[in-house]
Order: structure tokens, then C-alpha cells, then sequence
């Protein structure tokens, strides 16, 4: 029998050299996805610490120096104001929590978002602790309709007889009407929208008192149904394109309204909150980057303002902007500083704080998951623009634990396992995280306001 051993060796020997040059191809893709590259030593081979684009990115402008500087505790990421004479900052909005019993309303907050707060999630538990230290209840702003009522925990929300128009519609959707949700709803005869207290968590169960808001170029009746009594009518004239609302008040545990005559009207959204107190009003927009905000209307947010003035609006967008390898996102926080001209010039007075995009990962060539280079840039991008808008900004990613930190929260159940999305549980966590930044950032307003007082 001939001996195979010579011929079994060089065989042996061309497929590992074979593997070993195949090491060194350039790296290769599969539907924009790095393919992992062959590394036989990947086991013995020594980690190598790369230095990503983030660390020496050049930004547009420097980062400007805080207008108050105020020494941050160990172990918290403080909320960074870059006011200028304007105070767009955070002063309007911590000045309104320590005049809150003069307000004769709740201190209103506005968090807009993509699906990282969809579904109440952060918000809910923001809002929870926020009325807990400072009063208040309800749920705040809930638009007419909505595709993930059976997700969101932190109202019973039920509807018939709208049509629908979101931003995000391929057809059919006049910028010229929606709200600062980026939505508008069309009623017909008989339609109606119910919110129910929900008990999953607190103060939310019950309010004091229930909005509807609208606008009409002919006049509009309707009804609130109020715990399931006698329904009481609502009759207004003409808005000439001015919001209008229509409210009620008691122990609201349930409240539904119910288009009776609406022949050219617009809705927008209704609402539960307290007659003092904190409100907080979740807006998330799924796939949004914020630029649709400058859409709309001025003179439509300027109403709104009117009969419902907030006192802090939060921005948090980033997931749909960033990407891999991406290292100058200019082409996004230019007109994103447009965004925030636009709020301002519609809400006067009112502060404005810029959250930076959380971490998100992607598995490199070597089939690790890594923090997206592209996203730690875009926080210094983030950064930069809160700066030269002279707003407030509070670094997300920072406070989550920075690279690798959403690897953690799924291992730990608080987030999903595209490594980009939190769930409720995470939701919390990070909600905690905020609000410890809030307080901080109050607490000492009211230092600075004492020792300006002696």
C-alpha cells in the first residue's frame, strides 16, 4: 500500500498557509455588513487598543467654556449650560420649578424624541419622579390616535373615526398642519378619543384636569365624557387658525370626547395633568432625526404656546443620524441648529436642553461588538451645537457608562438586543440618571440665587 503521510503533510501545510494569507485580504463586506476576517492566531494575538476618529475629530468650532461653572459630583454627569445673555439654557426652566405655586399651572416639559422614548419609555419614569418631588399628575399630552396604544403602559388610550396624518407619511400630509408631535388628525361624525388613568405608575391614575385641543375655520361642538357621566357640550366658533381647547375639570379618572359637529376641523391631541405641578409630554416620532421640526408652522407653534407655554424643551436625536465611520456631522447639526432658532423663536422664554445619543454598537470584521466610532463623534457634534445655540446639553452616552455600555443594559434585561434600543427597565435606569442631573442642576440655581440675595 503506498504511504500517504508526505503528500497528507504538504497538504496540511498549503491550507494553513492558504488561511494564513487569507488573513490578509482587505477587509470585505456583505450587504454593507464587515465580513469577520480569518485570524488563526486570533487567540495569541496581543489586543490592540485603536485610537477611534472620535478622539481626533476637529469640530466645527471649539466647544465654548459653560457660562456657570459649578463643581459636578463625583460619579454624575452634570447638565453643561452654554447660555448667553438670552439664557436659553436651563435657568427659565429651574426658575419655573421655584415659582411653581405662582405658575396657576403645571411646569410643562416637552421631550422630543425618535423610538428610544417611544411608548413613554424614560419619560414615564421621568414624569413619575419628577411629580413625586414637585406635585403633579396625569399623564400630559397623548395625539389623537396612535399605532402602539397596546406598548405604551402609562395611559389606556382608545379611538375611532380620525384620520390619521403623521410626518413620516409617504402621501397625503400637509406640513402646514401638524403640531410639535409632528401629526394632525381629521374627525369624522361621531369620532371620539378616550384616555384612561393608568396604575402602573404613580399619579397617573387620575388627573385634575382633561384638554382637547383643535383649531376650525367653522365652529365646533363637542362633548367630554367624564367616569362615565352625563356627557357636557363644548361649543366654539371659528379659530380663524388659532388653537383652541376645550377642558374640564374634577377627579378625572376617565375622560372621552366625542365630535359631535366638525365640519372643517383639525385635531391634535388631548391631554391629563394637574392644575400645578410637573407635566411632562413624551413626542417621540419613530425614525426621526428633529429636522422635521422646522416644518412646522411658526405661527402653529406660537398658538400652542399661548395656551400651552412650556418650560423646558428636551431634544434627544441621534439614532437615525449616526452612523458607522461617519466623522463630520455638520451636515447635520447645522440645520439642526436651525431647528433650535425655530423653537425659540416660537417659545420666547423657554429653556432648551440638547441629550446626546446614547451608545450603540455594530460587530467589526472580527465579529466584536464595539461602540460605533460614528457615534461617540456625533456626541461632540451634539456638544458643539448646544454650544454655539447657546442651550443646554446633557451627554447621554456619558452617563449610560460611555464604550460598551449598552452591552451591559442587555445583559442586565434593560435593553433589546439590536444594542441600540432600551426597554422600560433601561428606560428607568437612564431616567434616574437624568433626573439626578435636573436636581443637581437645581440645587444649585437655588445656591447661586441665595448667595446673589446676600
Amino acid at each position: 500500500m503506498k504511504n500517504k503521510i508526505t503528500a497528507t503533510f504538504f497538504l496540511a501545510v498549503l491550507v494553513t498557509a492558504g488561511l494564513f494569507a487569507l488573513h490578509y485580504l482587505p477587509p470585505l463586506s456583505l450587504g454593507n455588513k464587515p465580513l469577520r476576517k480569518v485570524d488563526l492566531l486570533a487567540d495569541i494575538r496581543p489586543t490592540v487598543i485603536e485610537v477611534s476618529d472620535s478622539d481626533t475629530v476637529v469640530l466645527p468650532l471649539p466647544i465654548i467654556k459653560p457660562e456657570f461653572i459649578d463643581t459636578c459630583k463625583s460619579g454624575l454627569t452634570c447638565i453643561e449650560d452654554y447660555s448667553d445673555s438670552t439664557m436659553r439654557g436651563m435657568t427659565h426652566f429651574y426658575a419655573a420649578l421655584a415659582d411653581r405655586e405662582a405658575l396657576n399651572r403645571p411646569v410643562r416639559i416637552a421631550y422630543l424624541g425618535d423610538s428610544f422614548i417611544e411608548a413613554d419609555i424614560l419619560t414615564g419614569d421621568l414624569r413619575e419622579m419628577l411629580q413625586r418631588q414637585f406635585g403633579g399628575c396625569g399623564v400630559g399630552y397623548v395625539s389623537v390616535t396612535s399605532p402602539i396604544t397596546g406598548f405604551r403602559t402609562t395611559v389606556k388610550h382608545s379611538f375611532d373615526g380620525w384620520e390619521s396624518h403623521t410626518e413620516t407619511d409617504s402621501l397625503g400630509f400637509d406640513a402646514s398642519l401638524q403640531d410639535l408631535s409632528n401629526r394632525y388628525f381629521i374627525p369624522s361624525a361621531g369620532a371620539y378619543v378616550e384616555l384612561k388613568g393608568s396604575k402602573r405608575k404613580a399619579f397617573i391614575d387620575s388627573c385634575e384636569v382633561a384638554v382637547c385641543y383643535f383649531q376650525s375655520a367653522d365652529s365646533v361642538w363637542l362633548t367630554s365624557e367624564v367616569n362615565g357621566e352625563t356627557p357636557v357640550p363644548h361649543v366654539f366658533p371659528s379659530s380663524s387658525g388659532e388653537i383652541q381647547m376645550a377642558e374640564t375639570e374634577g377627579k378625572i379618572g376617565r375622560v372621552k370626547w366625542t365630535v359631535e359637529k366638525a365640519d372643517s376641523a383639525t385635531f391634535y391631541a388631548v391631554a391629563m395633568e394637574g392644575r400645578t405641578g410637573v407635566t411632562v409630554d413624551n413626542l417621540a416620532l419613530r425614525g426621526s432625526s428633529g429636522l422635521q421640526l422646522n416644518k412646522i408652522p411658526l405661527s402653529t407653534l406660537q398658538s400652542f404656546g399661548k395656551i400651552r407655554p412650556y418650560d423646558l424643551i428636551i431634544l434627544q436625536y441621534g439614532l437615525n443620524v449616526a452612523g458607522e465611520q461617519i466623522v463630520n456631522y455638520s451636515y447635520y447639526t447645522t440645520p439642526m441648529k436651525n431647528v433650535i432658532e425655530h423653537l425659540k423663536a416660537a417659545f420666547p422664554s423657554t429653556s432648551i436642553l440638547v441629550v446626546g445619543v446614547g451608545d450603540r454598537e455594530y460587530r467589526d470584521e472580527d465579529g466584536n461588538l464595539r461602540t460605533m466610532p460614528g457615534v461617540k463623534n456625533l456626541v461632540k457634534f451634539q456638544q458643539s451645537m448646544a454650544a454655539e445655540a447657546h442651550v443646554a446639553f446633557w451627554n447621554m452616552f456619558q452617563a449610560m457608562g460611555g464604550e460598551g455600555s449598552i452591552v451591559e443594559m442587555v445583559d442586565n434585561d434593560m435593553a433589546n438586543y439590536d444594542y441600540t434600543h432600551i426597554n422600560f427597565r433601561g428606560g428607568k435606569h437612564l431616567a434616574g440618571f437624568l433626573y439626578e442631573s435636573l436636581m443637581y442642576g437645581y440645587e444649585q440655581y437655588e445656591k447661586r440665587k441665595a448667595y446673589e440675595a446676600e
